[in-house]
């Protein structure tokens, strides 16, 4: 009698220890993604953390991540399963990676056609959203468990299970926000809010043409200058991707593979031109933007994929100006500045990233071959880690 008692205290102390385990794992208000919302929660508590402001441990040494070890097409990607998780220094912050944004850009420096080549091997991004898992000394912003998007100065590359981040290139996400739209905020809205803000000088009432508008940066761009007050007009490559744009706010949506669209736009702009165009194909499109660019007009080179030759002289007799934008020479002060002003449009709802194709971190070459090749964009494309 007293084994059986001694069995039935212990099987009822376990139900006890389950049922607590599940009230921790469902209450604490985490969303992931709606058919998902305790994974991650899940995973931190296997995850094994241990204490210690000063520099938090993980239990496991090795997480999976995709490894680039020598430069070349999509099938250099490699996804290994040992590699070391990165280690939190002073002013850094843990990240347990939820989902990844994907940028043309990745694609260029993995086949070695970038100015700025990382050295081999090296894993790909910077673009990831997740929750903090632990915390380096000298960081006062942040705490574990916050919610957080970044896009700069991801230490040890955004293609993985973990990244390490520096605290000062930390964005906050609202605790209901969803992760995949968390990574598709990073590249997409600051290119493109320093596109318009810190390069083109927008204002309001300016008409602008987002050349190329159905991407991750066209739809950013399109939604941050309607909520400034901006007459829109974006172009597609599809009749799926003009109606995407005009989804985001544009006024018209323009098909560039047809004959005579820029005609069209003149004439929408009764002739004028846009204010200022923001370029996501420039080696194709640059003379088309100077022929039809306003008086004194703004355009802003945010893609390129290879030379072109042009007529200096169309840049003269409009006393245009034609600029590049790249983040990865963003200073800490003109982060500030675009992370507090797209921050503020999140909590408000004025800014909406749209998802286009999702895929697995272990789908990742077919992700690298999509993304160049797929000539009707329809939103960002993410990773699912």
């Amino acid at each position: 009698m007293m084994l059986q008692a001694d069995i039935c205290y212990c099987f009822t102390f376990i139900l006890i220890i389950l049922e607590c385990t599940s009230y921790v794992l469902t209450t604490k208000g985490t969303t992931f993604f709606p058919d998902r919302n305790n994974r991650i929660d899940q995973e931190f508590c296997s995850a094994n953390m241990l204490s210690s402001k000063g520099g938090k441990v993980l239990s496991s040494t090795a997480m999976r991540a995709v490894v680039v070890s020598k430069f070349g097409d999509e099938s250099v990607l490699e996804v290994q399963r040992n590699v070391p998780i990165p280690t939190v220094e002073s002013g850094e912050v843990m990240v347990k990676v939820a989902a990844i944004g994907v940028n043309p850009v990745e694609t260029y420096i993995r086949s070695g056609n970038y100015k700025m080549l990382p050295k081999l091997p090296y894993v790909p991004g910077n673009d990831i959203s997740g929750t903090i898992v632990a915390i380096g000394a000298n960081v006062t912003m942040f705490k574990e468990g916050d919610r957080v998007a970044s896009f700069m100065r991801v230490k040890s590359g955004a293609y993985a299970e973990y990244c390490a981040v520096h605290s000062d290139w930390l964005m906050p996400l609202p605790n209901d926000f969803d992760f995949r739209k968390g990574a598709a905020i990073g590249t997409p809205y600051f290119t493109a809010y320093k596109a318009l803000f810190l390069k083109a000088n927008a204002k309001a009432n300016d008409v602008l043409l987002v050349h190329g508008a159905s991407g991750g940066v066209g739809m950013a761009a399109c939604q941050l200058a309607v909520s400034h007050g901006m007459k829109v007009f974006g172009t597609a490559g599809s009749k799926e991707g003009m109606d995407v744009v005009l989804q985001q706010g544009a006024e018209r949506a323009f098909n560039h593979k047809e004959k005579g669209y820029t005609d069209k736009i003149l004439e929408a702009t009764n002739g004028h031109g846009p204010d200022i165009i923001i370029e996501m194909l420039s080696n194709v499109n640059l003379n088309r933007d100077l022929e039809i660019v306003a008086p004194k007009g703004r355009i802003v080179i945010v893609g390129c994929r290879g030379t072109i030759e042009m007529n200096p002289r169309l840049i003269m007799g409009k006393e245009s100006r034609v600029e590049g934008v790249a983040l990865a020479v963003t200073t800490k002060e003109e982060f500030s500045e675009m992370n507090r002003a797209i921050s503020a449009r999140v909590k408000t709802g004025s800014i909406n990233p749209c998802i286009g194709k999702e895929f697995s971190l272990n789908d990742v070459q077919r992700a690298h071959r999509e993304i160049i090749s797929n000539s009707g964009s329809k939103g960002k494309m993410v990773l699912i880690v």
